[in-house]
């Protein structure tokens, strides 16, 4: 088994069309609250002996086929909130769920799901009974074989209890629990007969033996998921081990039409205020249809259904619902007036769907090139999520359709094939060669690799990035060294198995990976061809050649995770993207503060968003009237003195013209001031800063700035800054992984006094990479909070002297 993800294929279904806007302003942090209150809810309504109150079935369903099933669902909800099993609460219903002996389907599902969340080794025997008990409750014979019904023996399954019996297999199965191949093939055998010619599902299967009714979103989103499942079980790998030798790219059988059609109407009938039935829309099993729509869209690794922002718009609609954005609770209609019921389907779509995105994959050109290894993304996540032990997931995101806003939700783009990625027309390419320089300018981090020996995969990306993506001289791709913080930062990658790995320099840190083919003669598989194989199954043993391989491949994946994204991975934040209007545009710019960035051979566009999202920051938190478009001034440019206040910033050294040391000193003398920081706490580019800075003022040679002076306090209207986080990188030993270790400390800022002020304020460590919130492990500096509190304050001091 590997992780369910033939869904990936889909994208060319799920992101085509256009983007439909939210209908509201959802912030994160009013869902985190919204989540919050709802769990305050379910643990008051938990019973002393750890359960919670019983569901009252449906006309027609057994009691006993709910018995215990709303302690199960609670506990799920609790667990995908955030409440730890470690919890009181938690440990109570464990102990009440362990009594209950498989008897019902719905229960022992929902059982299943909750100790493979809760308690994995622990709680593994009762799960692989569960297991053996879904098996041969299973309908092995006649029309409706493959599906499930509410308890053993049964003749006529539904699909709803046929869905939750594929969820509970998938957990088992996620936690290597065996699951019997004939199982996943009957189930999906059944779910292939129960769609409908429309791409739709049903209740029941039809008496035709084909087709199901009534139509709902709801069983159409359980169809959807199932059949992920099912056909991810069934399906061969696109990787294969044969003693010592692995076969990459690799053509298997799959037939992903009906998950297709399924998408399709799912999307053109896409609703969230409503459970849509065929033609019209209902009340009836609502936010359980939700909770189907979550499951498709992170098990497909989707953002989009239909061109709708399926988690945007489905927390908005609960935070509207009676209960949802006022109350501790959700209360639905109809069959979902049980507040419990109703709360934990409401948390299990706002908790799950949160969960911070990892990477995602992109998909380029018009055919499957992108995705020979179809797994590769969704098994490298599986590995971080169990070293990292956080829920995590991934994406797949089209390059043709997708925003740079778009692209920015995901901290990393993998970016892989065999044919040359690069657009036909010059337009194209020029289209795509700015979307991803935007993305790796606004803080993106790009992985790419030419998988199934890519010589034309290699030649394209190379011409992309090095002449249109990347055209100034200074950034080219060259091979990464020997003691990159890459090779170590989360494992030591075993020498045997090092492969070169190249990347470009831009800015803060390494932006930009490649790992390209290897010459002919020993070629390794690819890395995405080594992620395809790392979860092929518990069946198959391979052998130490293979097994080396295969971890030294998770182990290179785990390492660019962990340096591009400092480990440090957001919830997914509901709000539409902010859109800073730029003060170009403002027909009254008197009165407004313009801070310009001084040209200089040190880098001086290494972090080309730095000042920017400081004004931008000085805007929204201070009422700053600032202008926030870009302006670069040679420092000779006699423009220097309409500014205020400049900016510098490098990580190389530098040398400064007569003529531009003159400027300087006279801009500085007359009143001007100049706010510098090396990136990354450079030593070549602050060595360079202080000898020029002495060169220039050599009666006024940079200096501590006190303590105790008013720049560091609310003096000028800004922040107290007595104590700060400063992040300094640590290695725990020779080839051990990078760590963060977080000090609070005094501020440290030099300065040129002139007077009784200075004109020149010099931060050692970084400020830059931390306002462009670019989390780098090898980057010396104040955390994003206090960089952004250090630089308004000195550009408040600025202001007023």
């Amino acid at each position: 088994m590997r992780r369910a993800t033939v869904g990936v294929a889909l994208a060319l279904v799920l992101c085509g069309g256009e983007v439909s806007p939210a209908r509201a302003d959802v912030t994160a942090e009013q869902v985190r609250e919204a989540i919050d209150r709802g769990v305050a809810y379910l643990k008051r309504q938990q019973q002393a002996g750890g359960s919670w109150s019983d569901y009252s079935p449906p006309r027609g369903a057994p009691v006993s086929a709910y018995h215990g099933g709303v302690t199960a669902l609670c506990t799920l909800a609790l667990l995908n909130a955030g409440v730890g099993p470690e919890d009181e609460g938690i440990q109570r219903a464990l102990r009440d769920l362990r009594k209950i002996k498989p008897e019902t389907t719905y229960v022992t599902s929902l059982q299943t799901m909750v100790l493979a969340r809760a308690a994995p080794k622990t709680d593994r025997l009762l799960v692989a009974r569960n297991v053996a008990w879904l098996e041969q409750a299973q309908i092995t014979e006649g029309p409706t074989r493959g599906s499930w019904t509410y308890a053993s023996g049964g003749q006529s399954g539904d699909n709803s209890n046929s869905q939750f019996a594929l969820l509970a297999l998938h957990e088992a199965e996620r936690m290597r629990v065996d699951v019997n191949g004939q199982t996943w093939r009957l189930a999906k055998g059944y779910w292939e007969r129960a769609q409908n010619p429309d791409g739709s599902w049903g209740y029941r299967l039809a008496l035709s033996g084909n087709g199901s009714g009534p139509v709902s979103g709801s069983m159409t989103c359980a169809g959807i998921a199932s059949l992920v499942i099912t056909s991810d079980e069934v399906r061969g790998t696109n990787a294969q081990a044969e003693g010592d030798r692995i076969r990459c790219c690799v053509e298997s059988e799959s037939d992903e039409g009906p998950i297709r059609r399924g998408i399709e109407w799912l999307g053109s009938h896409f609703a969230v205020r409503s459970n849509p039935y065929g033609a019209r829309e209902g009340k009836l099993h609502h936010l359980y249809y939700l909770y189907g729509v979550e499951r498709v869209g992170r098990l497909t690794a989707q953002r989009f259904l239909g061109g709708h922002d399926w988690y945007r718009e489905g927390a908005e609609e609960l935070l509207r619902m009676k209960g949802g954005a006022v109350s501790d609770h959700w209360i639905g209609e109809l069959d979902e007036e049980n507040p419990l019921v109703a709360t934990s389907f409401a948390l299990l779509f706002l908790s799950k769907g949160r969960r911070p995105v990892l990477l995602a994959k992109l998909k380029h050109g018009d055919g499957d090139d992108w995705n020979r290894h179809q797994s590769d993304v969704g098994n490298l996540t599986r590995y971080v999520e169990s070293r990292w032990h956080r829920d995590l997931i991934w994406q797949v995101v089209d390059l043709n359709t997708a925003t740079v806003e778009d692209l920015l939700e995901s901290p990393v783009l993998y970016f892989c094939g065999r044919n040359s990625p690069v657009p036909q027309t010059a337009a194209a390419q020029e289209q795509l060669a700015r979307k991803l320089r935007d993305y790796v300018d606004r803080g993106g981090f790009l992985l790419a690799e030419a998988y199934c020996s890519g010589a034309d995969f290699d030649r394209g990306f190379r011409a992309l990035i090095d002449e249109r993506v990347f055209p100034e001289p200074e950034y080219r791709l060259a091979p990464l060294p020997p003691e990159h913080p890459i090779w170590r930062t989360e494992e030591a990658v075993d020498a045997k198995y090092v492969r070169p790995l190249w990347g470009i320099e831009f800015g803060c840190r390494t932006s930009v990976v490649y790992c390209p083919p290897e010459a002919a003669g020993n070629v390794r598989p690819s890395l995405s061809c080594l992620w395809e194989l790392s979860y092929a199954g518990r069946d198959q043993e391979f052998s130490p050649e293979v097994r080396g391989q295969v971890d030294a491949g998770l182990s290179i994946g785990i390492n660019v995770l962990a340096y591009a994204t400092n480990r440090e991975l957001k919830f997914k934040d509901p709000a539409k993207p902010e859109t800073v209007t730029s003060a170009a545009s403002d027909p009254f710019p008197r009165g407004r503060l313009y801070v310009a960035n001084l040209r200089h051979m040190g880098g001086c566009d290494a972090a080309p968003r730095a000042l920017l999202t400081l004004l931008e920051t000085a805007a929204r938190e201070l009422n700053v009237r600032a202008g926030v478009e870009k302006r670069e001034l040679n420092i000779t440019d006699q423009a220097l003195f309409d500014y205020p206040l400049v900016f510098m910033h490098g990580r190389n050294s530098f040398h400064l013209t007569d003529a531009e040391r003159k400027q300087l000193k006279t801009y500085v003398q007359r009143g001007g001031m100049v706010f510098a920081d090396a990136i990354c706490a450079s030593r070549s580019f602050a060595e360079a800063f202080r000898r020029e800075m002495e060169a220039i003022f050599p009666d006024q040679p940079l200096e501590p700035i006190p303590k105790d002076h008013p720049l560091f306090t609310r003096a000028f209207g800004g922040f107290d800054l007595s104590t700060v986080t400063r992040r300094d990188p640590q290695a725990r030993g020779r080839n051990e992984p990078l760590q963060d270790i977080l000090r609070r400390v005094s501020p440290e800022l030099e300065g040129v006094r002139i007077g009784d002020r200075f004109g020149v304020i010099f931060s050692r460590y970084d400020l830059s990479c931390a306002l462009e919130k670019r989390d780098s492990l090898e980057c010396q500096g104040y955390v994003r909070e206090d960089a952004a509190r250090i630089g308004m304050n000195v550009l408040l001091y600025s202001l007023q002297q």
